[in-house]
């Protein structure tokens, strides 16, 4: 009689399974993502449960202060300050997320070619060396000086300067994407692997797709979280300068602009969209922060 043999698999470890588990050891990266998820969720949510029109104008309630019929108190208008910043929230989310993929893809399109195409490398870096030389905030302004009223025309107020906003900070955020990912590339198309799929005949886009950018997205990823950050922060100081989105369609950066002049009457006026857009941004930076430590093929191997 023989006896049976009975083995015991061990649970198999997942790539998303380590990547939250190193994740999770960052209390910085858990803190952010909680703040965020909870800005994201008030923010689309919120309007649901506080249902008082943004743009609604009650003069006998003017320059009020927190109170439970208006929690983030009112503006000189009677405008109830936290249907505002709810309303105001949802369009510096867009601008940010909608700028940082556009900035996003061109970086990496500049990157992975630079890197994998030897021959297109300097002019492509030299490009980005050019970006990177120009003043963007005056490049901003100028931009959106000369192309705010045609946009307006052809799509609307909102969304021209939608539009607008989205395209400027994209095409002047993608250079540091492009270095980072140029460099990243270097490191792997060395590797024996990728000269192997070279050797065995493999198209050139098919390389790049199925071994060069699977091997590069970590730092595609971090650029990501900070490339909200950054556009956020970007979309906020147009709006602060009056070139942003028109009085009537608040954003963070509108309603400190607008509160700016009233910050002795009514301080809580700048206090909640500044804080929306400090706690955003740190937030989203130390999510950029705890995925870069958790992609770290260092802290990945223990």
């Amino acid at each position: 009689m023989t006896d049976a043999l009975v083995t015991v698999e061990k649970p198999g470890r997942s790539f998303a399974g380590d990547l939250w588990r190193q994740f999770r050891a960052h209390p910085g990266g858990v803190a952010g993502l909680i703040v965020f998820t909870f800005i994201v969720v008030a923010v689309y949510l919120g309007p649901f449960i506080h249902t008082i029109d943004p743009n609604k104008i009650d003069i006998k309630a003017k320059n009020q202060g927190p109170s439970w019929a208006h929690p983030f108190g009112t503006d000189n208008l009677g405008h109830d300050m936290l249907a505002q910043v709810l309303a105001g929230g949802q369009i510096s989310l867009a601008v940010g997320i909608t700028a940082m993929l556009l900035a996003l893809l061109l970086g990496t399109l500049v990157g992975v070619l630079s890197g994998y195409f030897k021959r297109i490398d300097g002019l492509l870096m030299r490009i980005t060396d050019l970006f990177l030389a120009l003043p963007l905030l005056p490049l901003l302004l100028v931009i959106i000086m000369l192309f705010r009223d045609t946009l307006r025309a052809a799509f609307g107020p909102e969304t021209g300067i939608f539009i607008l906003i989205v395209f400027v900070i994209g095409i002047t955020s993608w250079m540091h994407t492009a270095r980072i990912v140029r460099g990243d590339v270097l490191a792997v198309k060395s590797q024996e692997f990728v000269l192997a799929a070279k050797s065995s005949g493999m198209w050139e886009y098919r390389v790049i797709l199925k071994h060069i950018l699977p091997n590069v997205m970590s730092s595609i990823m971090v650029s990501a979280t900070l490339g909200i950050a950054s556009a956020i922060i970007t979309e906020s100081a147009l709006s602060f300068l009056g070139l942003g989105f028109p009085s009537d369609f608040p954003t963070w950066g509108r309603l400190l602009f607008d509160g700016a002049n009233f910050l002795q009457i009514n301080p809580s006026r700048v206090l909640w969209p500044g804080l929306a857009i400090s706690l955003t941004v740190l937030s989203v930076n130390y999510i950029g922060d705890a995925i870069r430590d958790a992609l770290d093929p260092r802290m990945m191997k223990r």
